[in-house]
């Protein structure tokens, strides 16, 4: 995948586990049916209403087409109501392409799987006020998948992105929660960076990245 986006949802109160259910069973393979990858699906560890997950595309080009054939499409046609009643806010979204490697890859589990797995996922948001080059990866000592803004023009407004931002993310797993906190507590700032968001996410009981 060469375009990634990182989207974080505001769900309303007590919804979350809703569309969680909805999207692991209807919304997986009816988006991945039309060239889009759902690389993994998240609970906020730290935010009860918030739901993030990554979705990639090969290319720009082909982003639009998929975006397309899925929205006006049936599956979508068929849970947009159901869906979009959970939620508040979709628009914090980060338009990404990856750095370097890539290791988001797994198996996902059939559909009405329902135990999610004990491991943890990190994705942490680098900021600053001017764009992040690929030799930035080089400071991150174990992630599985780095990224950096894209820049293009969102040539699919009726899903808006968040613009005129510089973001450099990177994604890594932990067996446990208590692997994941062991590993905050010994963080420490990445320099050339203005801000930080560190998301303690718990996949969903299909997600991909698990």
């Amino acid at each position: 995948m060469n375009i990634v986006e990182l989207r974080q949802y505001t769900l309303r109160p007590g919804q979350r586990d809703v569309l969680v259910e909805l999207f692991d069973r209807e919304l997986v393979e009816t988006q991945e049916a039309t060239g889009m990858a759902i690389l993994g699906q998240f609970r906020d560890l730290d935010r009860p209403d918030r739901f993030v997950w990554l979705r990639g595309f090969p290319d720009l080009t082909s982003r639009v087409g998929s975006l397309t054939e899925f929205y006006t499409g049936p599956s979508w046609k068929a849970h947009a109501a159901a869906a979009n009643a959970t939620m508040l806010d979709v628009g914090d979204v980060l338009l990404l392409r990856p750095v370097g490697g890539w290791s988001l890859t797994g198996t996902r589990p059939a559909v009405g799987a329902t135990s999610p797995p004990r491991s943890r996922v990190l994705v942490t948001v680098h900021y600053r006020d001017e764009p992040f080059d690929d030799a930035y990866a080089a400071d991150v000592d174990r992630a599985l998948a780095c990224l950096r803004t894209e820049y293009a023009v969102n040539d699919f407004p009726a899903l808006p992105v968040r613009e005129g931002v510089h973001a450099f993310v990177w994604i890594a797993r932990f067996a446990t929660e208590a692997a994941l906190d062991g590993y905050l507590r010994t963080a420490g700032p990445v320099e050339g960076a203005r801000a930080t968001e560190r998301l303690r996410l718990a996949p969903t009981a299909r997600s991909l990245l698990r």
